[in-house]
């Protein structure tokens, strides 16, 4: 009796494990983009990114963000907006250089 049940907790034991498994091999398969896919699938295409972020220091924090074709850039700090300015855009090819 004693070993039917120490047997019937492996079994369990191995049964969890197995599904434990699976579930992580199905997220490293079709991982977290996914949902992102999904998204991407249905609806307008977003008109805001985040181009980049650059932390200045703990409470500052500068994020560089595209809002439809115009880039800005905002100063965050101590949970506020401490300023903001329209980012330069850099030219879409570089200049060419001059003729000799």
């Amino acid at each position: 009796m004693i070993l039917w049940e120490i047997l019937r907790a492996i079994l369990a034991l191995a049964f969890t494990l197995a599904i434990a498994g699976l579930i992580a091999y199905g997220l490293r398969r079709f991982g977290p983009d996914t949902l992102t896919r999904l998204q991407g699938l249905k609806g307008p295409a977003k008109r805001m990114a985040v181009l980049e972020t650059l932390m200045l220091d703990p409470q500052r924090r500068l994020i560089l963000f595209r809002l439809d074709t115009e880039e800005k850039l905002l100063l965050l700090g101590e949970g506020q907006i401490l300023q903001s300015q329209p980012a330069k855009t850099a030219p879409s090819h570089p200049p060419e250089p001059p003729l000799q």
